[in-house]
């Protein structure tokens, strides 16, 4: 029996998911986290064969240890993966150490971490990249803004999501982020005009997609972060051809193996320096699922188990129950303290043949992906939009 080690394995809250399926498929699933055993909820329960708390999964020497005693125990590991972008170089440094042949090993790390090392590989891909600048002294982001004109957006090279991004507008920004930007480096990019559209991909062992989807983002994720705004976010089993192509390249480009990806671009808005108005804009690349409940948000939007897909590539290395059913499932959450026209109870009313389902957004999550959410799933993006936009209505004052 092979053995499967999830770090993490109770967040995101619906990874459960991934663990059940490899367990269905027969591997061995040892979970480590640091989570009370007690507090795990009875479908993670069972879908592991054993779990190892640590005090934190911030401490690698625990979470060594954890993993030396799996291999004791129950002998070689064969796989180790967390599906949480915070901890790809910590499941990097312990397949290095643990010589685990599958995924991404330290040296690796750098071109699908830093979004600086990210551009090399876009432009492999023949994707064209923003223009950028590693953030200096003040003169030299000063001359690269002379260069490519305001706005800019400063972000840290390793960073997840739109955490600490910067959209740099003035003179007076630039000088504020100098005053109190934290101390780890940052790149600094020309402003893209565009609509953030991914690719998401499970791809095997030979570098093939076998499940291909992809999101809209609607609202900016960036303002989400920044200025505690609602989120809005749709799933599509359907994706244009263009954005299929890139996606493809980028696999290519950066020799994904055995992994689930989640691959973000730009579609221009307007003609830019960049290209024209339609044109794709490579923004970044993140080896692993998209983020908290969208695969679930796949399975609707496919009529499938992007889990269960997921766990015949690693069990199989295919699997034959990808299926399309064309629908858009739609995410539209809303930030706690704000008032909406409409009440939950009249949402659940009114969209009752459009609501599939309605809950909180995890903590950890709700920066990005606001507070309470409410899916949808609707025959056309135009519909999924109406959908959104009456749930997310505010009052006026």
């Amino acid at each position: 029996m092979r053995n499967f080690i999830y770090i993490s394995p109770n967040f995101p809250s619906n990874h459960w998911n991934f663990c059940r399926q490899l367990k269905n498929n027969g591997l061995n699933v040892l979970g480590i986290g640091d989570a009370d055993y007690d507090s795990l909820t009875w479908e993670l329960k069972d879908s592991l064969n054993e779990y190892y708390k640590v005090s934190s999964l911030e401490n690698y020497e625990e979470v060594f240890r954890a993993v030396a005693f799996f291999t004791f125990k129950y002998g070689k590991i064969d796989f180790l993966e967390s599906n949480n972008e915070y901890w790809l170089m910590r499941d990097a440094k312990l397949r290095t150490e643990f010589n685990i042949t599958t995924g991404f090993h330290n040296e690796d790390m750098d071109a699908v971490k830093f979004k600086s090392h990210m551009k090399a590989y876009y432009e492999k891909a023949g994707i064209p990249v923003a223009r950028y600048h590693m953030v200096d002294d003040f003169d030299h982001c000063k001359a690269f803004i002379e260069e490519v004109g305001y706005p800019v957006v400063a972000k840290p090279d390793n960073g997840v999501g739109a955490s600490d991004t910067h959209k740099i507008k003035t003179e007076e920004d630039l000088k504020h982020f100098f005053e109190t930007k934290l101390d780890v480096e940052y790149i600094m990019e020309e402003f893209i005009t565009g609509e953030v559209q991914s690719y998401d991909a499970i791809i095997n062992s030979k570098g093939e997609p076998i499940f291909e989807n992809g999101n809209v983002t609607v609202t900016n994720l960036m303002d989400t972060v920044n200025l505690n705004g609602n989120t809005c976010f749709m799933e599509r089993s359907v994706l244009p051809e263009d954005l299929l192509n890139a996606g493809r390249r980028t696999v290519k480009a950066f020799g994904v193996k055995s992994r689930f990806v989640h691959f973000e671009f730009f579609r221009l808005t307007k003609d830019q320096p960049l290209g024209k108005e339609g044109d794709i804009v490579a923004l970044e690349v993140n080896m692993r699922p998209p983020g908290g409940i969208a695969p679930t948000m796949m399975n609707y939007a496919n009529g499938t188990d992007a889990y269960e897909i997921w766990a015949d590539m690693i069990a199989f290395d295919k699997s034959d129950r990808f299926r399309s059913a064309h629908k858009v499932c739609v995410f539209a959450s809303r930030r706690d303290g704000k008032e909406f026209v409409l009440t939950p109870e009249e949402i659940r009313e009114k969209f009752k043949g459009t609501l599939i389902e309605e809950g909180r957004v995890d903590d950890a999550l709700s920066g990005a992906m606001a507070n309470y959410m409410f899916l949808g799933l609707t025959d056309t993006e135009e519909e999924a939009l109406a959908f959104a936009n009456e749930i997310l209505k505010e009052k006026t004052a």
